[in-house]
């Protein structure tokens, strides 16, 4: 069987002791790593732990679970997916952050895979997601990790909610079914609705906006049914570098359900004049963004309202 051994590196300006914590906390994941869409924890000890990924790999929706060792005292935290996604046969490897000076790490990222069938064109196609995976997610760590050193102003996070007399699987279905939201919603121009696997979608979309104008983005859904739907933008608008965020319906001990949409945006401070106009301000742009999608999102909520309490 032929295997692979890739290694690739960045040097980060930042502690090591920083840059190791970012890599260990899989909660960071979506936030400082393009491919990823939501990990979670399924077992978690003292230093070792099982995850389970939903990421992107060349364009296509993935997920697995991983097993993985962390050595804190080293800055090494070994990982093997225990199923891997086809055409993966066997993938595992190793984060190791070395400190270059108090303020500056050198971080090392090994992959060793094999193909199902060592057929060449599945190891040409694990070849390419490794590499291009590993360099955006270095390329994204140097960057946020960075950035959180820097200007907080520009990550953005809030809620909005609504009471619904009405079940959560109603509210649910309403999200989930969002091939239908052209029909449901007045400010979807367009949308298309992909799931090859159950419960992993990827979603395209055109928003409509207030001055009429039209805003196309893609996003990876992972549906929880009937109470969670997590979501990464990968295709964004302008003024965003990154937009992630859940939907969840919570039903209260009063058969009340909550139901929920959360948003985490970090600005792009480079798009802000050409967006907003010259002279705008980080400020402007956290307004603009705290009200464009917290009033799709309010009225994506009262559609969905109105379609649960219809069914009770």
């Amino acid at each position: 069987m032929t295997s692979r051994e890739v290694e690739h590196e960045i040097v980060i300006d930042a502690p090591a002791e920083q840059v190791y914590r970012m890599i260990a906390e899989v909660e960071n994941w979506p936030l400082i790593f393009p491919p990823s869409v939501y990990v979670d924890y399924v077992e978690r000890g003292a230093d070792h732990e099982r995850i389970r990924i939903w990421a992107t790999a060349n364009g296509e929706a993935k997920n697995w679970t991983s097993r993985r060792v962390l050595e804190p005292a080293a800055r090494r935290i070994t990982f093997r997916q225990e199923t891997p996604a086809p055409p993966v046969a066997s993938m595992g490897g190793t984060w190791i952050v070395a400190p270059r000076t108090d303020t500056t790490s050198h971080v090392r990222l090994l992959h060793d895979y094999r193909a199902i069938d060592d057929a060449p064109a599945s190891l040409e196609w694990i070849d390419k997601a490794v590499d291009r995976n590993s360099r955006a997610e270095l390329a994204a760590l140097k960057h946020n990790v960075e950035l959180a050193t820097g200007v907080a102003e520009l990550t953005l996070s809030f809620t909005d909610s609504v009471e619904v007399n009405g079940s959560p699987k109603d509210l649910y279905d309403f999200i989930n079914e969002a091939g239908a939201w052209r029909e449901r919603l007045p400010h979807v121009g367009s949308v298309d609705l992909r799931e090859a696997t159950p419960g992993l979608q990827v979603l395209r979309m055109d928003t409509l906006t207030k001055d009429g104008s039209r805003h196309t983005t893609e996003s990876i859904r992972v549906c929880f049914p009937h109470h969670r739907i997590v979501y990464k933008q990968t295709t964004l608008p302008a003024l965003m570098d990154l937009h992630t965020g859940y939907w969840q319906f919570t039903e209260e001990d009063s058969g009340v359900t909550t139901a929920t949409s959360q948003h985490t945006v970090v600005i792009n401070p480079d798009k802000i004049a050409g967006v907003l106009g010259a002279g705008s301000t980080v400020d402007d742009a956290r307004k603009f963004v705290r009200d464009a999608l917290g009033g799709n999102s309010r009225a994506t909520l009262e559609h969905a309202k109105a379609y649960a309490e219809a069914r009770r």
